[in-house]
């Protein structure tokens, strides 16, 4: 059940978000709201209120090559923004 949470989305914004309780996860295309509030719960031991997604789409690229412009496409994904509940906090980076 926690393969479908990739990775937690480090940035400005999403550290922000944190002091509301609600942090993003880059999730598994496949995962519906239920699967990733439960994965969430039960990897970082936290209520989760609400589950918010978000699907990217990915940028189209070209390149030039001897043969001509070459396009290509990055891989699509989707996110998921968090919502715990109050009192209760997620540890995303690491102590330094």
């Amino acid at each position: 059940m926690t393969s479908i949470l990739i990775k937690p989305l480090l940035t400005e914004k999403m550290t922000a978000l944190a002091s509301l309780r609600q942090y993003c996860f880059v999730v598994m295309e496949f995962a519906n709201k239920i699967e990733i509030a439960k994965a969430v719960e039960k990897k970082f031991n936290v209520d989760v209120l609400s589950v918010r997604t978000m699907r990217v789409l990915g940028k189209k690229k070209g390149q030039m090559s001897k043969r001509g412009r070459v396009e290509g496409k990055r891989a699509d994904w989707k996110k998921a923004f968090v919502t715990i509940k109050e009192g209760q906090t997620i540890d995303l980076l690491p102590n330094s």
